[in-house]
């Protein structure tokens, strides 16, 4: 009977301490809350795919500003969303906030006649740019919550972010959004009697809030685009045949009235001296004729003359 018993005891023991040394080993589980609501709506914009339903606007990405005392946020967050906007279907392209002065700049020039032939065309390379987003990271925090139950501990790591961001039509001037957005991400670890419950530095944390906060930035942006009627540039004028960007992606049917317009000065708000649009003149109608590919297509001049390269075309409603 001793012997029994000391078996059983011998057994008892072994399973214990397999049981110890396997808790040595931290357990860990990650996933992105995606809203701090709880309402789930981080999370059923992506499963979506952040659905955008128009043309292929580009989108010019001002790296973010950061304005915590954490360091190097700008850049994950700045191509975070540039992946994002790309998963979207639409054309991301960094810029400097020098680079997009540069292009506003070029544009103006090009408007008044003052730039020719032998000069790059707004249409081009990083200059074709319909939109632009530009944001700051204003708070970033992490913090480590924990629980003990009986010999088992665990850690939760949690990661805050707010982003501040804002989107502007490149062609008026305007500001279409100005918002701000949480974010959060969750990371668990686990062990028995303080075994393996340690965690250390994760920059996982950080891009999984980052994430979660733009992912809800993204699903406003698009809901916001996918609202406003089509708007494209002039690419080319032959005769009455007007090339511009627009393609099978803008879902313009044959016969589609489009308004030409060419900006003008800035309208300056007197009180704070910010930018609040652009004046803008409308110089004649072009009819839609056809598509030449998914980027491209062609319209004849209805009424109006000396439309150019950059001059905006908007679908009239």
């Amino acid at each position: 009977m001793k012997d029994v018993m000391r078996k059983v005891g011998c057994l008892v023991f072994v399973v214990f301490a397999l049981y110890i040394f396997a808790g040595c080993e931290a357990t860990m589980t990650g996933a992105v809350k995606q809203d701090t609501t709880l309402s789930g709506e981080g999370k059923k914009l992506e499963e979506e795919g952040l659905k955008y339903s128009g043309p292929e606007y580009t989108i010019g990405i001002i790296t973010f500003k950061n304005k915590t005392r954490t360091p190097n946020l700008e850049h994950p967050a700045t191509d975070t969303l540039a992946t994002l906007i790309k998963q979207a279907g639409l054309e991301p392209i960094m810029l400097t906030q020098e680079e997009m002065l540069e292009q506003e700049e070029m544009i103006k020039l090009q408007q008044t006649g003052a730039v020719k032939t032998g000069k790059k065309s707004a249409a081009e390379g990083f200059e074709s740019v319909d939109f632009r987003v530009s944001g700051s990271i204003t708070a970033y925090s992490e913090v480590e919550e924990g629980s003990d139950v009986l010999i088992a501990q665990s850690k939760t790591q949690v990661a805050r972010v707010q982003v501040d961001y804002g989107l502007v039509d490149i062609a008026t001037g305007k500001r279409l959004l100005q918002k701000s957005g949480m974010g959060e991400y969750r990371k668990k670890t686990g062990g028995v009697l303080g075994f393996g419950s340690k965690s250390t530095a994760d920059v996982g944390l950080r891009d999984g809030a980052l994430r979660d906060a733009l992912i809800k930035a993204m699903g406003e942006m698009i809901k916001e685009l996918n609202s406003r009627p089509f708007q494209s540039k002039i690419l080319m004028v032959e005769g009455k045949t007007i090339i511009f960007r627009g393609g099978t992606r803008s879902k313009l049917e044959a016969g589609s009235k489009l308004g030409v317009y060419r900006p003008g000065a800035d309208l300056v708000d007197p009180d704070t001296g910010r930018v609040v649009g652009k004046r803008e003149k409308q110089i004649g109608e072009i009819m839609f004729t056809s598509h030449q590919n998914e980027k491209v297509s062609e319209g004849a001049a209805s009424s109006g003359m000396g439309f150019q390269p950059g001059d905006i075309v908007r679908a009239i409603k």
